[in-house]
C-alpha cells in the first residue's frame, strides 16, 4: 500500500461529502444535516434524465437554499439528455453535476446507466463532454474501482483518464467492485471487498484530479485515514443513521467552527420546517421525521421518543402536538433516571 502523503491536502470543496442515496438523502434529509454541518458537501438522490425530463422540475430539484454547497446527482446514458439536465440543474442553482457510474441496481442497468457505464468509458467521456460543455458548475463522477470480476488497477485507471480527458477533474471512487448479477445494491455495499489502495493509487497517478475515496467509512479516525492520502472522503448510511457524528467535521476537517445547536435545538427547528413544509407543499410531517429519528441516539427515552415519531396513527396531528408528545417521552425517562 502506498505510504501516506506528508501533509493533508488543502481544504476544497470536496473534502467531505455525504452521499447520493435513494430514498434518504432528499431535501428534507439534507436540510437536517445542514443544521448539523455549514460546509460539508450534500448530494441529492439520482435523478434520471427521463424523469427530470418527463417528470416535472420542481418535483426533482426543488431545495432549500440552506442546502448549499449541494450537487445534483444525474443518472442517464444519453449524452444530448444530460446536457439538458445538467443545464436545467445549473439553472435551478445546483453547484455541481455528478453522473452516476456506480449504481449496481438491475433497475438501472435496465436503463444503460449506473456501474455498467463503466465498461464504456468513451461513452461516458462523451456525457461528460456533453455536459461540460453546456453548464460552468463542475461536472463530476461518481463510480466503482471495477465491475464482476475485473479486478486489475488498469481498469479504473484507464476509465479515469478516458473521462479525464473529456473535461472531468473530480472522480469519487467507491473501493468496491460492482457485482452487476447476483448480488443486490445492500449486497453490492458489504460483499465486494474494500480496496483503498487502488484509489490511493488513482491520486498519485493523477495528482493533478481531485480523488475523493467513497465506501466502508464510519468514523473521523478513518476519514482523517484517508485524507492521507486523497483530497477528499465521501460517507453515507453512517452519517444518515447517527446524524451527530456530522456536528463535528466543520471544525475538525473543513476549517470551520463545531455545530453550536444541541439535539433539542435541532429537533425544534425540524418542527419548524414541517410546518412550513406542509403550508408551501403539503408536505405531511411524517416524511421529514423519518430522516431524524438517529437524532437523540444513545440518549435515555430516545426508542419511546423515535416510536413517536414514527407513528402513522399520528399522522393526522400537526407537528408540533407530535413533537410535545415525543419530548414528554425523553423527559419523562429522564426524571426518571434522576
Amino acid at each position: 500500500m502506498p505510504t501516506a502523503r506528508e501533509n493533508m491536502p488543502p481544504i476544497g470543496p470536496w473534502r467531505l461529502s455525504v452521499a447520493p442515496m435513494l430514498d434518504w438523502s432528499d431535501k428534507h434529509g439534507r436540510f437536517l444535516h445542514r443544521l448539523l454541518t455549514k460546509r460539508t458537501r450534500l448530494y441529492t438522490e439520482m435523478v434520471t434524465t427521463g424523469g427530470l425530463l418527463h417528470g416535472g422540475e420542481r418535483r426533482h430539484l426543488r431545495h432549500d437554499p440552506v442546502e448549499h454547497p449541494l450537487a445534483l446527482q444525474l443518472g442517464g446514458s444519453e449524452p444530448a439528455e444530460l446536457a439538458r439536465c445538467a443545464a436545467i440543474g445549473e439553472r435551478w442553482g445546483y453547484d455541481e453535476i455528478n453522473l452516476n457510474c456506480g449504481c449496481p441496481s438491475e433497475r438501472v442497468q435496465r436503463g444503460a446507466f449506473g456501474a455498467c457505464l463503466m465498461a464504456e468509458p468513451r461513452l461516458v467521456a462523451d456525457c461528460v463532454k456533453a455536459m461540460v460543455d453546456v453548464v460552468h458548475v463542475p461536472v463530476t463522477v461518481k463510480h466503482r474501482i471495477g465491475i464482476d470480476r475485473e479486478e486489475s488497477y488498469g481498469f479504473v485507471r484507464d476509465f479515469v483518464g478516458t473521462v479525464a480527458g473529456a473535461g472531468c477533474r473530480v472522480f469519487i471512487v467507491h473501493a468496491r467492485n460492482a457485482w452487476l448479477k447476483g448480488l443486490s445494491p445492500k449486497e453490492n455495499r458489504e460483499i465486494p471487498p474494500l480496496r483503498y489502495e487502488l484509489v490511493y493509487r488513482l491520486k498519485q497517478d493523477f495528482p493533478h484530479l481531485t480523488i475523493v475515496l467513497n465506501g466502508g467509512v464510519t468514523t473521523d479516525a478513518q476519514i482523517a485515514a484517508h485524507l492521507a492520502h486523497v483530497d477528499g472522503v465521501m460517507l453515507g448510511r453512517e452519517p444518515y443513521h447517527h446524524p451527530w457524528l456530522l456536528t463535528g467535521w466543520d471544525a475538525r476537517f473543513l476549517g470551520g467552527e463545531p455545530c453550536a445547536r444541541t439535539p433539542d435545538e435541532v429537533e425544534c427547528e425540524m418542527v419548524a420546517y414541517m410546518q412550513r413544509e406542509a403550508v408551501e407543499d403539503g408536505t405531511p410531517w411524517s416524511a421529514i421525521a423519518r430522516h431524524m429519528l438517529g437524532l437523540h441516539h444513545g440518549r435515555r427515552g430516545a426508542r419511546l421518543w423515535r416510536q413517536v415519531w414514527s407513528d402513522h396513527k399520528l399522522k393526522s396531528l400537526p407537528p408540533e402536538q407530535v413533537w410535545a408528545r415525543a419530548r414528554a417521552h425523553l423527559e419523562a425517562v429522564e426524571s426518571a433516571s434522576v
